[in-house]
């Protein structure tokens, strides 16, 4: 006869907080973030040490491994530079054919979306709010509120992470305030 066993979780999912074993911290600051904001003026008086975003992260397997599967929450803070909303780096997947999936946990905000055509489009993001992002679709998150936005993510663990495009092409759409509500420019 088999002993079998009866594991304690050792990880934790609670309202928007991730905690337990093997769950990695990461902040972008001001001083990460160059290039992502259009208005470099009001970026250069800025705290370069302020946190704009947050990411904690569980990532069970190693990068690359096919079947697996990664789970993070972010934690993007409201702030703006110039008029144009704190948000995320942006990213295709390396894996350019893998999806992923967002939903909010509190706050308000939008993902930004973009195609391998550079059609750009937003989604309104909120507690509860679900969304599917397929393969072949860059996407970034801006808070668009006056408090914390977090959101949890699940992706496959062979998706990586291909910054470096929207790094040297930038988004096809910003998103910026004018007149009090977010506008896709």
């Amino acid at each position: 006869m088999n002993n079998l066993t009866i594991n304690l979780p050792t990880l934790f999912f609670s309202g928007n907080r991730l905690t337990g074993e093997g769950v990695e911290c990461t902040a972008r600051k001001i001083k990460d973030l160059k290039g992502l904001f259009h208005n470099t003026a009001a970026l250069n008086v800025m705290n370069r040490e302020t946190v704009v975003y947050e990411v904690k992260s569980f990532l069970p397997v190693p990068e690359g491994t096919p079947g697996g599967l990664y789970f993070g929450i972010t934690y993007l803070y409201p702030g703006k530079v110039g008029d144009e909303y704190f948000m995320t780096r942006g990213h295709f997947h390396a894996g350019r054919d893998r999806a992923e999936f967002y939903w909010g946990l509190t706050g308000e905000g939008m993902l930004l979306l973009m195609d391998g055509q550079r059609h750009a489009w937003a989604e309104k993001m909120s507690q509860g709010s679900l969304h599917y992002i397929p393969g072949g679709v860059a996407h970034r998150v801006a808070n668009t509120g006056s408090s914390l936005l977090s959101f949890a993510a699940c992706w496959p663990s062979d998706a990586g992470h291909n910054y470096g495009e929207i790094a040297d092409r930038g988004f096809a759409a910003r998103l910026i305030e004018k007149n009090g509500i977010p506008n896709l420019i």
